[in-house]
């Protein structure tokens, strides 16, 4: 056995430059490539700091050393000892800090050796994904991941440096709790001590950091590790990590103003981007009605056009029917589309109809004339007004959807993003923030007939919407309309967006148990059922409790989007697949029988 101690590292494998010429160092790395140019060995010796080249002349070591050398490969470990040199002229790589010197080396020690890896470590793998998530600790070695958890790290800690000189506290809550399954699927934890019984693991920890509020810690804040068993997407994981935070006394101006003085810190200290504050707000029905989304993405335009009070009193049926019937006709502007062929139409058509539509009209403004099946219904005059509506000339399309409101609007914002995608519309290199505020507090769930919370159970229902709860108890009409008084509330409910993904949601919340508990009622869950599931809430709500508001941001998507990718598997150190598995350990897996019977279970 060797003494590590001797060859222990002076410098790491990116800090060697030309003031260092002359100076005798000690490198440890793994072996990026290795090669034998004109009898000299050249090793590039890698570490996450960067990359340096270490050449063994055979005329300057002994035999032993370049023996040695020579039997280096591919991530094998070594130290590697000797003189830093100016790199011969015409040999220098300016894309290198490094790029300027080379070692000299006299000495080289193996410290471990490596199996041939299933991949190249290299920036651009040919590996598919399910191949480097089983390997991570070799696809953790590309640069491109480690740069993407280098920015994470100091994310994290530009938060929380600015949360903490802002008066915040990092508080902890526990990762074992009682299961309360409003919203998504807990993962549970059985219990050996309380056999029967069980633990959850938190989706958030929402009801907890409404707990401090109440305990008198009025600015909170932590870095939450958060579990929920759904479905998984490119933008989805089991376990994720969200800023969290709460604060006492505030307006939902004063949680803004927080979160933007974070965000610009944050950009400006790892990006060097500088933000413009204050972020624009717009309200919930605004953002559907312009982009029918609720997270729009503002780097591009083709807002949707309102055209129901034209198209409704024309003679295409198609529409006027369904104005009659409560819909709406709404449409979208396409610069530049007027030459669109018969398979581009055909493509959106289908587009349109996977997402729900029943058809898609459109208008052809071309020089020769304009093209459209339904100009025949709809005549000139409207047209034209159409035209003017929505801003087309000659050379743009438009394209129309007629169906009920909110289906229409999605649908079209759908088609917008879809359009503004394909057309390279969007200036990638932007950052658009905004805030959608003010979303209704309930929202019909069609597949189990019954109101559900949009966000969550504990927001504030906003002033002047109070008097809809009254109303909702005279009210014949079935929750199921979009007239029913409850389906007007709107609650004081805000999400910070960022170039189309949502990046936080918050709320100010229930202070009062009356009215969360109403609220509860409202949501089919009776007073037992409330008392068993949140009496731990509502108890606390009867001592004192402040007026209070939070939000949550996810770090892992802020990361994601800093460091352009289009998942957050790519952000995150140890993710698991689609499938909610880690293939590189095998999670989730069996257990033996004598735990089993330790915690009282069977499998069935």
């Amino acid at each position: 056995m060797y003494s590590f101690k001797s060859l222990k590292r002076t410098h790491n494998c990116g800090q060697l430059t030309i003031e260092n010429v002359g100076e005798q160092v000690t490198l440890n790395g793994w072996v990026q490539e290795y090669r034998n140019l004109g009898g000299l060995l050249f090793l590039d010796l890698r570490d996450r700091y960067g990359l340096t080249q270490v050449v063994f002349n055979p005329e300057k070591v002994a035999a032993v050393v370049f023996e040695a050398a020579s039997k280096m490969r591919h991530e094998f470990v070594i130290s590697a000892s000797g003189i830093v040199n100016r790199r011969p002229s015409g040999t220098e790589n300016e894309k290198m800090k490094t790029g300027q010197i080379e070692v000299a080396a006299d000495k080289i020690s193996l410290l471990s050796d490596s199996k041939t890896p299933p991949f190249e470590i290299v920036d651009d793998v040919d590996a598919s994904e399910v191949l480097r998530l089983e390997y991570r600790y070799l696809d953790l070695r590309r640069r491109p991941l480690q740069e993407r958890i280098k920015t994470r790290h100091r994310a994290a800690m530009t938060v929380r440096n600015y949360l903490s000189a802002n008066g915040f506290l990092e508080i902890e809550t526990p990762l074992l709790i009682r299961s309360t399954p409003e919203g998504a699927r807990d993962y549970v934890v059985p219990s050996r001590v309380q056999k029967g019984k069980f633990y959850a693991l938190p989706q958030s920890p929402q009801l907890l950091k409404q707990i401090l509020m109440i305990s008198g810690f009025d600015k909170y804040f932590q870095l939450a590790r958060c579990l929920r068993d759904e479905d998984l997407r490119s933008d989805r994981q089991p376990e994720h990590t969200q800023i969290d935070i709460e604060m006492s006394f505030v307006t939902r101006e004063d949680i803004f103003a927080v979160v933007e003085g974070m965000m610009t810190d944050l950009f400006d200290k790892v990006l060097g981007v500088k933000l413009e504050t204050p972020f624009p707000q717009y309200e919930y029905s605004d953002a559907m009605n312009r982009w029918g989304i609720d997270k729009p993405d503002l780097r591009f335009g083709m807002e949707i056009n309102d055209i129901t009070d034209i198209a409704g009193n024309t003679e295409f049926k198609v529409f006027s029917d369904n104005v009659k019937n409560g819909g709406v006709v709404k449409a979208i502007c396409l610069k530049g589309g007027g030459n669109y062929s018969r398979k581009q139409i055909d493509e959106l058509t289908e587009l349109a109809k996977k997402l729900g539509a029943g058809g898609l009209a459109y208008i052809l403004r071309q020089e020769e004339g304009d093209k459209s099946p339904i100009l025949k219904f709809i005549g000139d005059s409207a047209k034209e007004d159409i035209f003017r509506r929505v801003d087309a000339h000659t050379g743009d399309a438009v394209f129309i959807i007629s169906d009920a409101r909110l289906k229409t609007e999605m649908i079209l914002g759908q088609l917008r993003l879809h359009l503004g995608r394909s057309h390279k519309l969007i200036d990638s290199g932007s950052w658009r923030f905004c805030w959608v505020q003010h979303f209704p507090l309930f929202e019909y769930n069609e597949e189990h007939q019954r109101l559900e919370a949009m966000h969550n159970i504990v927001s504030l229902p906003i002033e002047e919407d109070l008097h809809y709860l009254n109303e909702a108890a005279e009210t014949t009409l079935p929750v199921s309309s979009v007239h029913h008084p409850l389906r007007k509330i709107r609650a004081e409910q805000y999400d910070l967006v960022l170039n189309g993904v949502e990046l936080a949601s918050g709320s100010i919340r229930n202070h009062r148990r009356e009215m969360q508990q109403k609220i509860l009622n409202i949501l089919g869950m009776n007073d037992e059922r409330a008392e068993k599931m949140f009496g731990f809430l509502l108890r606390a709500l009867e001592y004192g409790p402040p007026p209070h508001g939070g939000i949550a941001a996810g770090l892992d998507r802020i990361v994601a989007l800093m460091t352009g990718t289009d998942s957050i598997r790519d952000v995150i150190a140890f993710p698991k697949t689609a499938t909610a598995q880690s293939l590189m350990d095998g999670a989730p897996s069996d257990i033996d029988s004598e735990q089993l019977k330790e915690l009282g279970l069977q499998k069935s």
